[in-house]
Order: structure tokens, then sequence, then C-alpha cells
């Protein structure tokens, strides 16, 4: 079976727009509030990395996007525009057929994600025969190919296994078959290499790259890892407390971060060149999304914090280079630069 057809995507042509997006979920302790006015734009042939410790919002984004959280709890604002079109204002109908075709996603734990009773390549034949109207036939000789297309040996036979039968990479491998059955414009990879050893999580990078070069989709790399940063991403967000605290290109953000929860991010790595024996950590904890709100979110655990950075919410300024950060001690120089990391 051919590949779907989609028109062809010119490179740095603008795939998915996500613009002043606010994610809030009723609970019984009043709102909770998971994203709080994020935008970025993924284009074809390019990777947006969104970088940050455990409960910034970068997977509730990448929910949110693909309509996936129920409402209500969920109350969404803003506007997800693929090519031009408000996902958000389409009825559930339309969304199903965007979701797993013309946008797919790649979830964290494929062991949860994929059926345990069904084998691998009736779970991808599932895909293809729902949103490509193929035969039976069809529909399994492309997941045999998408098997194949992953680098998984023997495809023919493997499409028979179930889950339980393979390791944690090839389960993961055939999460990303899955997600590329359909051919998608844009393909969310929500910490793909959680729970792998570092050669498969090396492998499943390169894989998802190669095949990126091949059919031309933009990628959303959501990772708490910046190795994978560095090693994947054109371009990334930096998100604490469901805000986004700056912006850049990979190599730019890591010559010049700017942003002091960038810096201790980056200051958190382990590197070969320290001569310390112990890592940087970020004092505090992580606000509540429960809580009330005023001034920046990282102003607590800031260093650079003063009065202003308590009261008012910075915006984000451009400095430079498409390199935007929110962040008024930035804006005022009162950050001396931070030795470059080189990507």
């Amino acid at each position: 079976m051919n590949s779907p057809k989609r028109d062809a995507l010119a490179t740095g042509q603008v795939l998915l727009e996500v613009d002043d997006l606010h994610v809030r979920f009723d609970t019984l302790n009043g709102p909770a509030r998971a994203v709080d006015g994020v935008s970025y734009t993924v284009r074809a042939g390019q990777t947006l990395g969104v970088v940050g410790e455990s409960g910034c919002g970068k997977s509730v984004t990448a929910m949110a996007v693909l309509r996936l959280l129920p409402t209500p709890p969920a109350r969404l604002r803003g506007a997800v525009r693929l090519r031009g079109t408000d996902l958000l204002t389409l009825s559930e109908a339309q969304m199903r057929g965007i979701r797993g075709n013309r946008i797919s996603m790649i979830f964290q734990e494929p062991m949860t994600s994929l059926n345990p009773v069904l084998s691998v390549g009736r779970q991808i034949a599932e895909t293809v025969r729902l949103h490509q109207k193929a035969s039976r036939a069809e529909a399994m000789a492309r997941a045999v190919d998408m098997l194949r297309l992953v680098q998984i040996p023997e495809p023919e036979r493997r499409a028979n296994e179930y889950p339980h039968q393979m390791s944690g990479g090839m389960r993961q491998r055939v999460m990303i078959a899955l997600a590329l059955a359909c051919n998608p414009e844009v393909l969310i990879a929500d910490e793909p290499t959680t729970a792998l050893d570092v050669t498969i999580q090396a492998q499943i990078v390169e894989l998802i790259k190669r095949l990126q070069r091949e059919l031309g989709m933009g990628v959303v790399m959501i990772t708490h890892d910046l190795g994978v940063v560095a090693e994947s991403c054109d371009r990334v967000v930096v998100m604490y407390a469901g805000r986004k605290d700056e912006e850049a290109d990979v190599q730019d953000l890591f010559d010049r971060p700017l942003h002091p929860y960038t810096r201790a991010l980056m200051a958190s790595m382990p590197s070969m060149n320290t001569q310390s024996a112990r890592l940087t950590e970020i004092p505090g904890l992580v606000p509540s999304p429960l809580a009330a709100r005023r001034g920046c979110a990282f102003a607590a655990r800031c260093p650079h914090a003063d009065a202003r950075c308590n009261a008012e919410v910075p915006a984000l300024s451009d400095q430079g280079s498409g390199h935007g950060v929110a962040c008024f001690a930035v804006e005022e120089g009162r950050l001396a630069p931070m030795e470059a990391l080189s990507a």
C-alpha cells in the first residue's frame, strides 16, 4: 500500500500555531491553572522542543492541542490553529478526523498506551482503516511497512506479536509507527525516551529525526532532558508553572541562556567539565496551580527577584535574533552573562 498523500509541505511553512492558550481545571478546591497563556509555532521540517520540570504544563498543552482533555473539568481559552483552522472551534466528529491523521502523538509510556489484547500490527492497521478507508489487507500491509520503517526486524512476524512480547525500545518504536501510519503533518512526542536506557534513547531520537527528514513533518518534542533538546531540536520553548519563560533557537539558548530558570536548569545538568562533586539544585518548590498568583511564577525561587517581580507578570520581550524572555531582571540588565553551554 502506498503512503497516504498529503499536500506538499514547504520547509518552514507554518503548520501549527498555539496562540495564548489557557487551560483551567475545575476542582473541589477551586480552579487550577495548568497552562497560562502559552504561545508557540511549529513549522514544517523543524522540531520545536518544549522543556521544563514535571508539572510545568508541557503535556497538558499537548493534550489541549489534540482536544483530549474532557471539558469540563478542563476549560480551554485561546486558539490552536492547524494550517489556519482553529481546532478549538471544531466539533468532536471533526477532531476525530484530525487526531492520529493530521496530528499524531507519541505518549510517554507505550505499555499503557498500546492495547494489550491486540497484536501491534492490528493496532496500526485499525488506525489506517479508520482514517484512510483502506481494506483490511491494505491496512495490514501498511502496518508491516511502518514497522519496517521504524527498523523493527522481521516486521511480518512482529506484526502478529502483542505488546508484552516486546522490549521497551521495541514498544516505543511501535508507538512511533502507529503515530506515523497516516503520514501526519505534525507529530507530538511526549517524553519519547522516558524509562529507556541511554543507548535506546539515542536510537529513538535519531529515528524521529530521520523520519522527520524523510516525511517533512513538524515535530513537537516534549521533554525535561536538555540533552535531548540539544540533540534533536531546532527551536526551544522553556516552560515554568504553566507559562512560557523563554524561547530561542537551540544554539542561541545554549550559548546565551537568559531567564534565571533556564540558567538554573542548565546549571543542574551533569557535566564532564565540572570539578564539583555536587550538582546545583533549584531551591524551593513549583507553585501550586491552585494558589493565587501574583507576579512572576519563578520569583519565590529566583535569587534575582525584586519587588516588581513579585507584583507584576513579565511579558515576553525580544532580546534579538528571535530570542524572547519574560524576565524583568533581564530587561533591566541586572543579570551578568552566563557561561555558554555548547549544544
